[in-house]
């Protein structure tokens, strides 16, 4: 008895992904990194949680008219843009410096979406400049609402790459 190949499995069999094949594809190990401890996901945190903070004084402006939680928004606006350039400087040396991160469309894309972040934190915080009391209602409100949902983006992004696929790790895959 013979055997018959299907040409239809042959042909997907010699199909290989063109990215996982690359020599760099498992060259994910953190270059910016302290003592193996990669310095984006340490400095990532801060702008994150000012981003919420902001969110919430912007709320508790709203809700109470207390010029306090506008100046808090003021600077929780400020320095989550700060930091946030600093968290964006340690990851984007990772993303050019590291050829197994680089090769990866899924590191462009939260790259993308973190540089829109950066942007809406600076506009945010440039608009609250011209007055923070009266900056808040309703813009600032619906740039910190909408810098929320893209941090919880651009999260879940960057989660994604460590997690799933150990990308800027200090031992790689």
């Amino acid at each position: 008895m013979t055997q018959e190949t299907n040409p239809v499995r042959d042909e997907t069999a010699s199909f290989a992904d063109p990215i996982a094949s690359h020599p760099d594809f498992h060259q994910t190990e953190s270059r910016m990194a302290i003592l193996g401890h990669p310095l984006h996901a340490m400095t990532v945190a801060f702008p994150v949680a000012l981003t919420f903070c902001a969110f919430g004084a912007d709320l508790l402006y709203w809700w109470s008219g207390q010029d306090r939680w506008a100046w808090a928004a003021l600077w929780a606006c400020g320095t989550a843009f700060l930091f946030g350039l600093l968290a964006g400087a340690t990851g984007t040396l990772e993303l050019l410096l590291v050829p197994g991160i680089r090769i990866r469309a899924a590191a462009w894309t939260h790259f993308v979406i973190a540089v829109m972040l950066l942007s809406l934190l600076g506009l945010n915080w440039g608009w609250r400049l011209t007055g923070y009391e009266t900056a808040v209602l309703p813009w600032g409100l619906l740039m910190s609402g909408f810098a929320v949902l893209v941090v919880i983006a651009t999260g879940w992004h960057g989660g994604k790459l460590v997690f799933d696929y150990r990308l800027g790790t200090s031992k790689g895959s």
